[in-house]
This record gives structure tokens, C-alpha cells and sequence, in this order.
């Protein structure tokens, strides 16, 4: 919670992911930022001045624009749950948290998508066997 957003900003961008959850000293998890929040976060568009202009820097911590209300997801639930939390919340990806509630990884919709296209291509390669 005490990195800087422009810190945050280069680590999500050198490991190439748009979801980052923010955990405390006992990997419990406590908000998760988004490059959107990143980008432009929503306090920027409160200032009078149209043109503000809106600078990465340390000065400010990733606990000061994360998202604290965090949908979450655990290696129990089902693809299904993950596809319908993702659609009914407008997210594009998820915590996954494991019985214990510490941090194991983030389902993404890309993740979901790829889920299904193996599922598909599964179903296909299980069709040409028995027709053949």
C-alpha cells in the first residue's frame, strides 16, 4: 500500500498486466488498482480546470487510488462464477483468493476467454475421434 503510483505504473508495465492487487504484510488483500486508475484517475477530473494536468510520481501512494470494495473470486469457484462476476460487475479481472483468504493469484477476462477456447478446441478434437 506504500508504493508509489508511478512505481506501481512501471511494474505493471514491465510484467505486461493491467490488474494489480494490493496486499497488506500478511498477503491479506486490501484493494486492487487498475492501469485505468493509473491513467486518469477519477479525482483528476475534479479539479475546475478542464486542463489539468496530471503527473506520475511517488508523491502519491498506490492506497491513495485503489479500489478498496474488491471483487473477489477463490480456487473453489467455477469457471461459470468467474465468467458471471466479471459481467454482472463490468470488471475485467478478479483476485483469487484460496480457503484462507491470502492472495494465490487474478483471473482475468482474457484468462476466461482462453479457458474457453481450449475448452472449444477440446470439444472439436473429442468430435473428430468419434467420427472418425
Amino acid at each position: 500500500p506504500d508504493m508509489g503510483i508511478r512505481e506501481a505504473f512501471f511494474l505493471m508495465k514491465e510484467h505486461s498486466i493491467r490488474h494489480l492487487p494490493i496486499v497488506d504484510e500478511n498477503r491479506r488483500l486490501i484493494g486492487i488498482i487498475s492501469d485505468r486508475e493509473l491513467r486518469r484517475p477519477n479525482w483528476v477530473d475534479e479539479a475546475h480546470d478542464i486542463s489539468h494536468v496530471y503527473y506520475l510520481d511517488n508523491s502519491m501512494h498506490v492506497s491513495d487510488v485503489m479500489i478498496r470494495k474488491v471483487h473477489v473470486l477463490h480456487t473453489y469457484d467455477t469457471l461459470r462464477k468467474g465468467v458471471a462476476l466479471l459481467l454482472k460487475k463490468g470488471i475485467g479481472a478478479a483476485p483469487v483468493l484460496d480457503k484462507t483468504g491470502d492472495l494465490v493469484g487474478m483471473i482475468s477476462a482474457i484468462d476466461l476467454l482462453r479457458a474457453l477456447s481450449d475448452m472449444i478446441s477440446e470439444q472439436k478434437s473429442k468430435k473428430g475421434k468419434a467420427a472418425g
